[in-house]
């Protein structure tokens, strides 16, 4: 399985905390806390990524 290669969103302050995602892997979305880039990462199915998202740009 080809390694996950992770981003920062366009939203994030370059030298903040935040979350960075991996899209790159069809099956599977990982993320991680961009603090501790070894450490754990959540994966989820792209169809729940798609939802959160939708979710997201329909809140207030």
């Amino acid at each position: 399985m080809p390694e996950f290669e992770y981003r920062k969103s366009s939203y994030s302050d370059p030298e903040a905390e935040c979350v960075e995602i991996a899209t790159n892997i069809p099956t599977a979305i990982a993320i991680r806390d961009s603090k501790n880039p070894t450490g754990p990462h959540l994966g989820i199915r792209p169809i729940a990524w798609t939802t959160f998202q939708t979710f997201l740009k329909a809140a207030p």
